[in-house]
């Protein structure tokens, strides 16, 4: 899942950026990739590929989204770890993903570490907000249902106005965006599947 140009405000940027170096590195070295080739595939300079590497900077979610789609791995296989048998995911703990300008927040509702072929998403959208997504890896599924408030999702031009309790499952291989013309916050949940040939590392 992708949004804007904004920097990732989590609950921990200094760990994710060292978790997000050691496995983009890993992955580019599994396909025996150079920087340079990586930097082609990703339309993410070289420059910056070699800051996210080295831990140095904290990409955006447009950076990550299209590093992994260039790998052919979903967003989480960036973020990589040794798994617990058993995870308790605390509110106040949560590791968020926001936009630019605070309009867009994304909360993760599955640890994150590890590879998933199924992830879920908690995602907030403010009032006169829209936000544009880029593919995500071939196959990709989203299913999306409105909890709160109302949204609209744009998929390949086509909009799809959505009340709360109104679903949409489509497919996220292609761009698409989410957006709340409402005048009250939306509260969405959304289901992201792999069904492609994805390569995980």
């Amino acid at each position: 899942m992708t949004t804007s140009d904004g920097p990732i405000a989590e609950t921990d940027p200094t760990d994710l950026a060292s978790v997000v170096a050691r496995r983009v590195a890993e992955l580019r070295r599994q396909r025996q990739w150079s920087l340079e080739l990586l930097a082609k595939q990703s339309g993410v300079s070289r420059a910056m590929l070699w800051q996210v590497e080295q831990g140095r900077s904290a990409p955006t979610l447009k950076v990550l989204s299209r590093i992994a789609a260039s790998l052919d791995v979903p967003l989480t296989a960036l973020l990589h770890g040794e798994r617990a048998s058993a995870e308790v995911l605390r509110a106040d703990q949560a590791k968020l993903l926001t936009s630019a300008d605070g309009g867009y927040v994304s909360r993760a509702l599955f640890p994150f570490t590890g590879t998933h072929a199924v992830e879920f998403y908690e995602i907030r959208l403010a009032p006169g907000v829209r936000e544009q997504a880029e593919a995500h890896a071939p196959g990709t599924i989203e299913n999306l249902v409105v909890s709160v408030g109302s949204a609209e999702i744009e998929i390949a031009g086509q909009r799809h106005a959505l009340a709360a309790g109104d679903a949409i499952h489509f497919r996220a291989d292609q761009p698409h965006a989410y957006a709340n013309f409402g005048q009250e916050p939306a509260l969405l949940y959304l289901v992201m599947s792999y069904t492609g040939e994805l390569n995980y590392g």
